[in-house]
């Protein structure tokens, strides 16, 4: 038993791949073909799919669903509820807020034309690839195939339908871009000299033809 009562060890999933020092609830449910990585903690409920890779240091929370083969890198959070469909991939440090969605299907149906029931041969699926230290609010949906750029911040209740650039604040249905955002997830503030500085840590943006990238 480790120290946090809500968490039981991981050798509750011998026959996953999973780190020694991950903490998974017992009412997860976690496949045996799933990789977990060194100090992960999945939460109540949560559901991680075959061949998924969650990534050092991350948190899956209550609820959640990682689908199979998608892949989490290091010091991820994925917030309660939040629907992570394959073949979504997350690089490290990325952060999904509660109930996000994203989607993997630009045709959705669940029938073919014969009315017979679609099959995993009858549909190509398409991800969502969130870059370096991306944000997703809560309830935001992100329909898939789009990426995510590095940093960038997606507000709450969103809906993504195209690629958002790195350092991007995108908000509304769709989602347009309506500011920049540093590393530290603060609006950047626009300087005389065509820069921008975060109020925060004082770091210096220079956007050149939508293009914002770090002095």
């Amino acid at each position: 038993m480790t120290g946090n009562p809500n968490l039981i060890s991981s050798s509750v999933a011998a026959t996953a791949d999973v780190a020694a020092s991950a903490e998974i609830a017992a009412t997860a449910d976690v496949d045996d073909r799933a990789i977990i990585g060194d100090n992960v903690k999945i939460w109540h409920l949560a559901q991680v799919r075959e061949h998924a890779r969650v990534g050092a240091g991350c948190t899956v929370g209550r609820g959640a669903y990682v689908g199979p083969g998608v892949v989490l890198g290091a010091n991820c959070k994925v917030q309660n509820y939040a629907l992570i469909y394959e073949p979504a991939v997350l690089e490290d440090g990325v952060f999904i807020g509660p109930a996000v969605v994203f989607t993997n299907d630009v045709y959705p149906r669940a029938v073919n034309v014969d009315g017979s029931l679609k099959s995993a041969d009858d549909w190509t699926p398409v991800g969502v690839t969130v870059r370096t230290g991306a944000s997703i609010g809560a309830r935001a949906v992100c329909i898939a195939p789009v990426t995510i750029g590095e940093w960038a911040l997606v507000a709450a209740g969103s809906v993504v339908t195209r690629d958002v650039p790195a350092f991007a604040i995108v908000a509304g249905v769709p989602a347009r871009r309506v500011g920049w955002v540093g590393r530290a997830g603060v609006a950047l503030v626009p300087q005389a000299d065509a820069t921008y500085r975060c109020p925060k840590t004082g770091e210096l943006y220079r956007e050149d033809d939508g293009v914002l990238t770090l002095v």
